[in-house]
């Protein structure tokens, strides 16, 4: 087989690895870092509020989203188990908002298209941090950061995904990036490009109804390494379980009437 052609062959089988549902038992498998008293104080639901077969929150996005999925660990694995119901994680590492390559690009690696047809209540989903730090170096990023969403929040790439999935009947929730504990790491100089563009999603969080924006700006303590992983651009699987905490406590607050 010749080399142009195991490539593609290679390509296909990695995304393909990287869509999944993840049950609450899948979740607790593995020592999902969970502190005790998020699991105890849930109250089980009674038997005929079981949890559907089919899952109603899909989510999308990049690495941040994927990592640790083979390992029981991610962000939807925590959803997951926090809210005692499965959820679908269609997210793939290197993923971005903006990708025009169409054959990689439609099996997932442009965010919009890790979508699949369902009943969903919720999106949960981030992006727009490799298109910055691949796309741009992380420096003169003005052009592509309008081209993903504008400095009022209304137009671009990211509105227009976000009101795409809406429209579906979907509520959406887009999460923010880690931010490093005051110490060096490969992403450190996009700090004040991220802060810009989660300033802009907010401000969409704002405008649309149903859109809710989760910040991890305040989540880091300064020193502290224990959330990232070793390469201190992804989270580590306290950093994921933080993370899905705060995703499913939107979730729940929003259920509750709150």
């Amino acid at each position: 087989m010749k080399a142009p052609y195991f490539a593609v062959f290679a390509l296909i089988f990695a995304l393909s690895a990287c869509s999944e549902t993840v049950s609450r038992n899948q979740a607790l498998a593995v020592e999902t870092p969970i502190p005790s008293e998020t699991v105890v104080a849930k109250a089980e639901p009674p038997a005929e509020q079981a949890a559907p077969d089919q899952p109603r929150i899909l989510a999308m996005g990049d690495s941040m989203m994927a990592w640790h999925s083979l390992t029981g660990g991610s962000i939807a694995h925590t959803v997951s188990a926090v809210l005692d119901e499965p959820v679908s994680n269609h997210a793939i590492s290197g993923a971005r908002v903006i990708y025009k390559l169409p054959v990689s690009g439609a099996m997932g690696m442009k965010i919009s298209n890790q979508y699949r047809k369902g009943d969903w209540d919720w999106v949960v989903l981030n992006g727009g941090g490799n298109d910055l730090w691949m796309g741009c170096g992380c420096g003169a990023c003005e052009k592509r950061m309008n081209k993903m969403i504008s400095e009022d929040g209304r137009k671009g790439a990211i509105p227009h995904m976000v009101d795409s999935l809406r429209k579906t009947g979907a509520k959406v929730i887009y999460v923010g990036y880690l931010r490093s504990p005051g110490a060096w790491s490969p992403i450190e100089g996009c700090r004040d490009d991220g802060d810009a563009l989660e300033a802009r999603i907010a401000k969409l969080a704002d405008i649309l109804p149903e859109m809710y924006f989760v910040s991890l700006a305040d989540l880091v303590p300064s020193g502290d390494r224990s959330y990232h992983g070793a390469d201190m651009i992804h989270p580590s699987r306290k950093g994921s379980a933080e993370i899905g905490m705060r995703v499913a406590e939107v979730i729940s607050s929003v259920e509750r009437g709150n």
